[in-house]
């Protein structure tokens, strides 16, 4: 096995249950507790464990919130194939919204030049990478920017929302499942979310097979809401029956 299947197995059993211990998890391995407190680390720089005495448990147990900068380094091949994928959701020309995000961001990054697109985003970075392009008019939500997620969010990002209709809205969430639909930890940035979702005819839903199983505190949206869940290929062919028997059309890449 290697490391980074190792690493991604940890934190499964971590979210399962809810702690791992390193002694354990070597045993479990067959490999030495300096490998397994290696891995610990790789993870909790990676914004998803906190190192506990002994072991570590899941970020959303302590009620963290990883930063973007810290996302934006883990699961890169699945969420630059998610992105390639969500291309083609785009309409030939019109209007979507990019939700930010770190696999959203993706998206960002390889939008065609070939399509004259209005592109609405909540995200001063994402803003800033689209506004050299000729071919997007780039509108950017004010607000207060979120440290964290470099999102803005309230009332001045809320009320042009309302206003507005586009053909689709790309979404990220930090959790997703059949019980409690998609959830984030932060309630401004939900109704940011929900707000998004509201204003276009189509949602899709951009997200690793890891975000699939967590909840979150905030509620933005039920499966029903979204039209296509793009993921990738590591998630669970049963959990993606599942998404797809909750309505939306579920997009492996």
């Amino acid at each position: 096995m290697y490391a980074e299947e190792r690493q991604q197995e940890i934190l499964r059993r971590a979210r399962a249950i809810g702690r791992v211990d390193v002694v354990t998890l070597a045993a479990e391995f067959s490999v030495t507790t300096e490998t397994i407190r290696r891995d610990l680390t790789v993870l909790e720089r990676a914004g998803v464990l906190r190192r506990v005495h002994g072991g570590a448990i899941p970020v959303e147990r302590l009620g963290f919130e990883p930063a973007l900068a810290a996302r934006d380094e883990v699961m890169t091949a699945e969420k630059e194939r998610i992105a390639k994928a969500a291309v083609a959701e785009l309409p030939e020309d019109g209007s979507i919204i990019i939700d930010a995000g770190s696999t959203t961001g993706r998206l960002v990054q390889i939008l065609p030049a070939d399509r004259e697109l209005t592109v609405i985003v909540n995200s001063p970075p994402l803003a800033t990478v689209l506004a050299t392009r000729s071919n997007l008019s780039v509108i950017m939500l004010g607000g207060r920017v979120r440290g964290r997620t470099l999102a803005t969010v309230d009332d001045w990002a809320l009320r042009p929302l309302a206003q507005v209709n586009v053909d689709v809205a790309f979404m990220a969430a930090n959790g997703c499942s059949l019980r409690h639909g998609l959830t984030t930890p932060d309630p401004a940035e939900a109704a940011i979310k929900r707000a998004m979702i509201e204003a276009a005819n189509r949602s899709v839903l951009l997200a690793d097979h890891t975000k699939f199983g967590d909840a979150y505190l905030s509620r933005f949206a039920s499966l029903s809401e979204i039209d296509v869940v793009i993921t990738d290929s590591g998630v669970d062919p049963v959990v993606a029956a599942e998404l797809a028997g909750a309505g939306p059309e579920v997009v492996r890449a």
